[in-house]
């Protein structure tokens, strides 16, 4: 168990520091219908993150028949490994030059109108939808699949990725419930930061995981 966890923890905290859905959460947070709307976001986020994983690790452990990792599992992985380093760099080209802000999406504009079933169905998105985040996912949860876990250690594994993979919509719902008065001004501070950081936090991250991922599967082909 210990190796399926190790193996997916680096897609698991890349996908918690998504700037992108901490950002809606805390929107919605400061919304009429915020308790309502987050809370749905935070489920539909959880809910679609654990059915990918599900399904990847499900599907992985079926073909993974023997003990040592499969052929397959390497190449997959290098695959992902190059597929990380071309989102890094998309997202360093993207990135806004100095002195310019990014325009928001159209949906943060529209967030005070949303219900809770719009509010769920767009965390779904951004999980399934978002090339950055199901990579992660896919690459998490292929890595538990091949790792040599027994199904119980796999589940485990699974279900803590799901977790922390989460921590993006659970932490600032939780401030939001038991904060107080303080909450809104965390939650602000917290938004601010990740915004203005978006482009420099993803980069690194999918740089590292990138090279990870290549560095792993050569040795593995090797």
């Amino acid at each position: 168990m210990g190796e399926a966890i190790g193996s997916m923890l680096t897609s698991a905290v890349g996908i918690a520091i998504s700037p992108l859905p901490l950002i809606a959460v805390i929107l919605m947070l400061a919304t009429p219908r915020g308790r309502t709307n987050g809370t749905a976001f935070t489920a539909g986020w959880v809910l679609t993150l654990a059915a990918v994983v599900a399904a990847v690790v499900a599907g992985g452990s079926g073909l993974n028949t023997d003990e040592a990792k499969p052929t397959w599992a390497h190449w997959l992985k290098l695959a992902l490994g190059v597929l990380f380093v071309v989102l890094a760099a998309r997202q360093w080209h993207d990135r806004p030059r100095a002195g310019r802000v990014a325009a928001p999406p159209t949906w943060m504009r529209a967030v005070d109108r949303f219900t809770p079933a719009k509010s769920a169905g767009l965390a779904a998105a951004l999980v399934a939808a978002n090339p950055k985040n199901l990579v992660l996912a896919v690459g998490g949860a292929v890595s538990i699949a091949t790792s040599g876990a027994s199904g119980a250690g796999k589940t485990v594994a699974g279900a803590l990725m799901v977790v922390i993979g989460s921590l993006c919509t659970l932490v600032p719902l939780g401030v939001y419930l038991l904060g107080g008065d303080r909450a809104t001004r965390v939650l602000e501070e917290w938004k601010a930061w990740m915004a203005t950081h978006n482009s420099a936090i993803m980069t690194t991250v999918l740089a590292l995981l990138g090279t990870k991922y290549i560095g792993d599967a050569v040795s593995g082909l090797a």
